[in-house]
Formats: structure tokens, C-alpha cells, sequence
């Protein structure tokens, strides 16, 4: 795999499945995100131990109103989601017209569960 280059389908899982070194995972999480596939650059965050870049993106997924992001980041980070978390997604995900994750973030923040 070139460097900056995001890797092949099962050429990512076996990535994922052995151990990498930790700037190796940091550039591949960077070869997702520059393409905008950041669902896909956070198991390779957290393979790095990058526990800053994840918070980071967490809180983007709130600010992007983008749930199935959210809770990713959440349970590899080993942190429940909180009730207002949930509220200040499910607004960001109505003003982008993101109305299933607006539906899931209500439901969670009724729940006040993760």
C-alpha cells in the first residue's frame, strides 16, 4: 500500500486484524478521512492509540448530526453517550435533514441511555 493511499477491502481487514505499528494506523486513518470516510479511519484511530483524534471526532459527529458515527467513536473510546450529547446531536442531525439519525438521537436522549 502506497503511502496515503487507503488500502483494498480485505487488504483492510487483515490490517485491522494483526498488529500494526501506530503510525502506520495514524497514516491510514488520515488516507480515510482525507477521502471523507471517517467510519472507516476510526477503528485505525483507535489502533493507533490516537484517544485525542477520537474525542475529536466524536464531537464532530455531534456537530455533523451523524449518530451511526457517534456511537461508533463512543464504544471505542469505552464511553456512554450522554442524554445531552444525544440532544445536541439530534438537533444538528434535523437542521441537516439527517431525520433517521434525528429520530435515533431523540430516542436515546428519552431513554437517557447510550
Amino acid at each position: 500500500m502506497a503511502r496515503g493511499k487507503i488500502p483494498p477491502p480485505l487488504e483492510r481487514r487483515h490490517l485491522l486484524a494483526k498488529n500494526l505499528p501506530a503510525e502506520r494506523a495514524r497514516v491510514i486513518a488520515e488516507a480515510y478521512a482525507a477521502e471523507g470516510r471517517q467510519a472507516e479511519s476510526v477503528e485505525f484511530l483507535a489502533k493507533a492509540g490516537a484517544r485525542d483524534e477520537l474525542a475529536a471526532l466524536r464531537e464532530q459527529a455531534i456537530a455533523d448530526g451523524d449518530a451511526f458515527l457517534f456511537r461508533m467513536v463512543a464504544q471505542l473510546l469505552e464511553q456512554e453517550p450522554e442524554r445531552e450529547e444525544w440532544t445536541r446531536l439530534a438537533a444538528a442531525a434535523a437542521a441537516a435533514g439527517k431525520l433517521r439519525y434525528e429520530a435515533e438521537a431523540r430516542r436515546q436522549a428519552e431513554r437517557g441511555e447510550g
